[in-house]
């Protein structure tokens, strides 16, 4: 590097490395990636890998030995995890009152996974059904209190079609 009295150090051609751009989304991430706030994050990590089949890519103890961020893969996305700390914001449903969200979980066989989530001790909130959108479909509440829809979509259906079903199906649900 040449030094000019009374500047800064400039460094000579052969030492400039040009930066390489960071992304603004990682890979293996997406724009918008869950992350869900829990009382035991530990366990439900537990839940999860038994449930959806998940695999943890990571985590990270915070004070007090708590989960203070977790990464699982659920099929190609992510979700993150964490415990909940006194002050911050996001709160398990516990602590909430209930959940402000649903996970759509997208499968090869619904039937399978929700019959896997609810043998590992998810609570079924919506049995399994033909949707008359196309999906078959069903929900469950995970034992931190997460409400997850899991579906595969077996049926392209037309807006045409999807409106004549949706009012019957509505009007079944008049009727009790």
């Amino acid at each position: 590097m040449a030094l000019v009295p009374g500047t800064h150090p400039v460094p000579s051609p052969e030492h400039m490395v040009m930066p390489t751009p960071v992304k603004a989304v990682p890979d293996c991430l997406h724009t918008l990636t869950p992350h869900l706030v829990l009382k035991d994050a530990a366990r439900m990590i537990e839940f999860y890998v038994r449930a959806f089949g998940a695999t943890e890519r990571g985590r990270m103890t915070g004070p007090g030995g708590g989960i203070a961020h977790a990464e699982l893969m659920i099929g190609d996305s992510v979700l993150f995890l964490a415990d909940e700390f006194p002050g911050a914001a996001a709160q398990a449903p516990a602590t909430a009152g209930g959940p402000s969200v649903v996970l759509h979980l997208y499968v090869e066989d619904a039937d399978a996974a929700f019959a896997r989530a609810v043998g590992a001790g998810a609570t079924v909130t919506i049995p399994l059904m033909d949707a008359f959108w196309g999906d078959r479909f069903g929900q469950v509440r995970d034992p931190a209190g997460h409400v997850w829809s899991i579906a595969t979509h077996v049926e392209d259906v037309t807006p045409a079609e999807m409106k004549k079903r949706q009012e019957e199906w509505a009007a079944s649900l008049a009727k009790g």
